[in-house]
């Protein structure tokens, strides 16, 4: 009998705010060990925890984008565990009432549609970090462990699906669409390297018809393509487990990239083991419905509403237009460029493809790119209308890019002498001399070999420099040998 694998994600997206979600205390990246960890995270007798505003309403931003339940009113709890980087021996978290509940996430795997219910998704705190690496010793000189409580308190949303995954590919998908939508609503910058954006992923396997079998939960999974490889090493190594006569054993796993494994971290604990109750120092999280409709005014356009405005309204494709609104910063380049009057259709060949390739060749960003959106506008122009060919396109996009003649299309046309060739008699003295030049590919192409004819197009460009109009140049060439 064939084997059904179940996988359920709970994904921990940390939160672009300045501060953290019980303190003041600054949430930056890369600063020195334990020089942000204030009181409050530190649980110091006396202090206080108070709810951050920034983090609640970029909970509701994402509950509002995935057509979920924003709950009016929410509770705080503490979840109660003893770990060396966790100092107040509890986490606040939300258990019985989340801020948000339910929702749906569209994604494709393998060009079709899917479609996966949430559960929930919840605002709390983040634990420290233990530090385990080679050059930390006590005071007696043994090596040791070290506690970075930096990132205690920083705010997280965690995304809890229902177990409603079937393969590790869906997982990923399901994880990169999720990732792109928090990038979007600009809730999360979504840097994996650091851990904004991390996936635990249960797993479990049943004979079909039977009831789940018995989960074991991947913790951490910073990357797209661990994740998918974590999960289809477990689901291996559980149904190898039970055809052996084996079971498997609830607990939490941790996967080694560099042998491709997972192996066991701990006994993996159940929501009693936690023992959550309210928190008694933070009362209900009370959201109003005039709060909710604050925030939606603030929010930008979802990318399948833009998918379809730009199919309707610019002409796109289906495929080029989902692809271009994958990421908010081109989209928005795009719109520029747009705005700027570009020719929709080449602005967004030219933003995926030479813009995208020279962006990362270079390691910048699209919001520092030294060719801005109208520029881009200008030159898609300067292609529409004959000016420039596709090659000599892209030596004028060199040029922007180098910051050339101060950025000014026409000047750099007209000083590197780019412009199309369109002249019918300098065509045609062309196109004569490759004729002559090339008898075998002549009677090729009169034989019914069509590539010849490529051969041939191929030929004149290069006698031009690339600067004839390849169209015409192909007329030219069927009408002399046709």
């Amino acid at each position: 009998m064939s084997w059904e694998v179940v996988i359920g994600l709970e994904t921990h997206v940390q939160l672009s705010t300045r501060s953290k979600m019980f303190s003041a205390a600054s949430t930056a990246f890369g600063a020195a060990p334990n020089t942000q960890a204030c009181a409050v995270d530190l649980a110091l007798p006396g202090v206080l925890p108070v709810a951050n505003r920034a983090a609640v309403e970029c909970a509701i931003r994402l509950g509002l984008a995935l057509g979920a339940t924003i709950a009016p009113r929410s509770v705080f709890a503490r979840k109660n565990y003893f770990y060396p980087d966790l100092p107040k021996g509890y986490q606040i978290s939300q258990y019985e009432i989340p801020v948000v509940q339910g929702g749906m996430v569209d994604f494709v795997v393998d060009g079709k549609p899917h479609r996966l219910q949430l559960t929930r998704a919840h605002l709390e705190e983040d634990a420290g970090k233990s530090l385990h690496e080679a050059g930390l010793f006590d005071r007696a000189g043994n090596a040791a462990s070290g506690i970075d409580l930096n990132r205690a308190g920083t705010p997280l949303l965690e995304v809890v699906t229902e177990p409603d995954m079937r393969s590790a590919r869906e997982a990923a998908e399901y994880a990169r669409a999720l990732h792109a939508l928090v990038m979007w609503l600009d809730i999360c910058d979504g840097n994996l390297q650091e851990g904004s954006f991390r996936c635990d992923a249960n797993v479990s396997v049943r004979r079909p018809g039977e009831p789940l079998g018995t989960r074991c939960e991947i913790k951490n999974l910073n990357s797209f393509r661990f994740l998918e490889k974590a999960i289809e090493f477990e689901v291996r190594r559980q149904i190898e487990l039970i055809e052996d006569g084996g079971r498997v054993v609830q607990e939490t796993r941790l996967f080694d990239p560099d042998k491709g494994e997972t192996r066991t971290m701990r006994t993996k604990e159940d929501a009693h083991d936690y023992r959550y109750f309210p928190d008694p120092d933070l009362p209900p999280l009370v959201i109003s419905p005039e709060w909710i409709e604050r925030v939606r005014a603030d929010m930008p356009k979802l990318p399948q509403v833009l998918t379809e405005e730009f199919v309707k309204d610019k002409g796109l494709t289906v495929e080029v237009a989902t692809q271009l609104t994958q990421s908010r910063a081109n989209t928005d380049f795009f719109i520029a460029s747009s705005e700027a009057g570009a020719v929709p259709r080449l602005a967004a060949n030219w933003i995926m493809g030479e813009l995208t390739a020279q962006l990362n060749r270079d390691e910048r960003d699209i919001g520092a790119s030294p060719v801005s959106a109208a520029q881009l506008a200008t030159l898609t122009c300067k292609i529409d209308d004959g000016t420039l060919s596709s090659k000599t396109a892209k030596d004028v996009f060199g040029a922007l890019w180098a910051g050339e003649h101060g950025g000014d299309v026409d000047t750099i046309i007209k000083e590197r002498g780019l412009a199309q060739v369109n002249d019918s008699a300098a065509l045609q003295a062309a196109v004569d001399a490759v004729l002559a030049a090339n008898p075998k590919n002549v009677e090729e192409y009169r034989a019914g070999k069509d590539k010849a004819l490529n051969a041939l197009v191929g030929q004149v460009m290069k006698a031009t420099g690339g600067r004839a109009n390849p169209q015409q140049v192909g007329e030219l060439l069927k009408k002399a040998v046709g």
